[in-house]
C-alpha cells in the first residue's frame, strides 16, 4: 500500500512548477494557502462549543502560448498529496490547452526569493482567548443574574499564504484575523440587540464592554414606540456605515464602469474617474499597511475577473485613494482593466479599506446628542442590490432601532426596511464623527479589515416597516 506524501507549501510550489514545465506549460503561478483557526460559541448564557481547524488548498495556474494567444488554465484543490498534486498540474495545463486565449493575458510577474520564504506556517490556539474567554464567563454570569441572554460567536484565524512563480517569484505572508459577534435578549425574549468588533490577536476585545453596550440597548428597549416608514433623521454607528460602505467598496470594478454596467459608470462610456461624488470632505483609501487593518501586500488571484486576473499574481499592492475630497480617483483594475480603461497604472483590490471625513471628531453618543428628534439605526442584514446604476441597496434592520428625542435615546422602535445608495449617502449626511476600527453586521465575517466614522443622514429612506424581529 502507498503511503500519500504530504508535502511542505514550498515543496508543494517546487514540485507543481517542476511538474507544469515537464507537461510543456509556458508559464505556471502555484498558490498555496495554510489556515488555522480557531472558535468559541455561546448561547443561553453557556459556552457551547468550542473548536480548532486546519486546512489546506492549492490553486495551479498554468499558461501555454505567448503574447496575446497565452491561454490559462486554472485548477484548485484542497488538502493535496504528492499524487493528486500531479493530477492537479496536469489537469491545469490541459485545460490552458484547451481554452481560447486569454484577452487579460500579461507576462507573469517576477520577482526574487521573500526573506520569510522558508518559514513554516503560522498557527493560532485557544490560548488567543487568554485574556477574553475568562471575562466572557464572567458576563455569562452575569447576564444570568440579571434576566438577560447572551449568545455570541467569536472566531480568530491565520492563513500564511505561499506564491510561487515560473518567473522567481517567491512570496510569503501570514495574516491573522479575528472577530466577536455578540447579542443579548431581554428576558422574555422580546427585545434584542446587536455589538460586533473585529480584532487582530483579542488582546484588544473587552468582553466587559461588549456586555455593558448590550446592557446599555437593552435599556434603551425596555420602552418601545411605534414609528411610521418615511425619511427620518437617523445616526448610523460605524458599524452600520461599513455595512453600506463594504458593498460601495466592492462596486469599484474598473470593467464594470468602463461598460456601463455601474454607479461608476459615465455615459454614454467611460467610467466617473476624476468626477466630483460629493462636496464633502470624504476620503475612501486603501493600504496594505493600514496599522491594524494589514492584509496582504500582493495581489492573489484564483480567477480573472473585471479587477483581477490570474496574471497578475505577486503584483506589487501600494496605497491607492479610491475617494479623494469627495472626487473619485481610482477604480479596482487588473493590468489589463487599466489598458482597457486608459487608467495610467494598474490598481488591483486590496482587502481593507477606511473611510473618513476631515476634520470629523467626536463618537455616535455625541451625533445623537446632537440630534433633537429622529433614530439611531445601529445595525442592517440581508442587504441587496436594486439597481446598480445608482447602487441602489435594499434591506432590513435588526436588533436595535432606537428613538432620539431631544438628544437621547429614549425607546426601541419597529424595525424597517430601507432604500439608500451609500453614494448618495456621502453626499447627503450633514455630521460625522472621527473614523474607528468597524465591524460590519452583514459583511464582517468575511471582511473585517474596514474602518469607517459614525454619520448622521437627515433623511435615511426607512421605506416601509418591517415585521422581522
Amino acid at each position: 500500500m502507498t503511503t500519500a506524501i504530504q508535502l511542505t507549501p514550498q515543496d508543494t510550489i517546487e514540485r507543481g512548477l517542476a511538474l507544469a514545465a515537464a507537461e510543456g506549460a509556458d508559464g505556471c503561478v502555484v498558490i498555496v494557502a495554510e489556515s488555522s483557526s480557531t472558535n468559541l460559541r455561546w448561547a443561553n448564557n453557556t459556552l457551547t462549543t468550542n473548536g480548532a481547524m486546519r486546512g489546506s488548498s492549492v490553486t495551479v495556474i498554468a499558461t501555454v502560448g505567448a503574447g496575446e494567444g497565452t491561454a490559462a488554465g486554472v485548477v484548485g484543490r484542497s488538502s493535496v498529496t504528492d499524487a493528486s498534486l500531479r493530477e492537479i498540474v496536469s489537469a491545469a495545463v490541459a485545460t490552458a490547452r484547451a481554452s481560447s486565449p486569454a484577452e487579460d493575458a500579461r507576462p507573469l510577474v517576477g520577482g526574487a526569493v521573500g526573506t520569510d520564504w522558508d518559514e513554516e506556517p503560522e498557527e493560532t490556539s485557544v490560548s488567543v482567548y487568554e485574556k477574553f474567554a475568562p471575562a466572557l464567563g464572567e458576563t455569562l454570569k452575569r447576564a444570568g443574574n440579571e434576566n438577560r441572554w447572551l449568545y455570541g460567536f467569536a472566531d480568530h484565524q491565520v492563513i500564511t499564504l505561499y506564491v510561487g512563480s515560473s518567473t522567481g517569484l517567491r512570496l510569503r505572508q501570514a495574516l491573522p484575523r479575528g472577530f466577536v459577534t455578540a447579542t443579548g435578549k431581554s428576558g422574555d425574549l422580546s427585545q434584542s440587540a446587536w455589538v460586533g468588533a473585529a480584532t487582530r490577536d483579542f488582546s484588544d476585545i473587552d468582553a466587559h464592554a461588549i456586555d455593558a453596550e448590550l446592557t446599555r440597548r437593552l435599556g434603551w428597549a425596555s420602552r418601545t414606540v411605534s414609528v411610521e416608514a418615511g425619511r427620518h433623521a437617523t445616526v448610523l454607528p460605524p458599524a452600520a456605515v461599513a455595512d453600506l460602505t463594504t458593498y460601495l467598496f466592492w462596486c469599484l470594478d474598473g470593467r464594470e464602469a468602463f461598460e456601463g454596467r455601474s454607479v461608476f459608470a459615465k455615459p454614454p462610456g467611460g467610467t466617473r474617474v476624476g468626477e466630483v461624488l460629493t462636496s464633502q470632505p470624504v476620503t475612501l483609501r486603501s493600504d496594505p499597511q493600514l496599522p491594524g487593518l494589514e492584509t496582504f501586500p500582493f495581489a492573489v488571484a484564483r480567477s480573472s475577473g473585471g479587477s483581477s486576473s490570474v496574471f497578475d499574481n505577486g503584483l506589487t499592492l501600494t496605497a491607492t485613494d479610491w475617494i479623494r475630497g469627495g472626487k473619485l480617483e481610482s477604480l479596482m483594475t487588473s493590468r489589463h482593466t487599466a489598458d482597457l480603461t486608459g487608467a495610467s497604472t494598474a490598481t488591483p483590490d486590496i482587502d481593507n479599506y477606511i473611510l473618513s471625513v476631515d476634520g470629523a471628531t467626536g463618537t455616535t453618543d455625541d451625533l445623537v446628542a446632537g440630534l433633537d428628534n429622529g433614530l439611531l439605526l445601529t445595525c442592517l442584514w440581508y442587504i441587496r442590490m436594486v439597481d446598480p446604476q445608482t447602487l441602489l441597496l435594499t434591506g432590513l434592520t435588526r436588533d436595535g432601532v432606537y428613538l432620539v428625542e431631544n438628544g437621547e435615546v429614549t425607546g426601541a422602535v419597529n424595525n424597517f426596511r430601507f432604500n439608500e445608495s451609500p453614494v448618495d449617502l456621502l453626499a447627503r449626511f450633514t455630521a460625522a464623527g472621527a473614523t474607528v476600527p468597524s465591524f460590519s453586521r452583514e459583511w464582517g465575517d468575511d471582511f473585517s479589515r474596514t474602518a469607517t466614522p459614525p454619520l448622521l443622514v437627515p433623511d435615511f429612506n426607512m421605506s416601509s416597516v418591517s415585521q422581522a424581529s
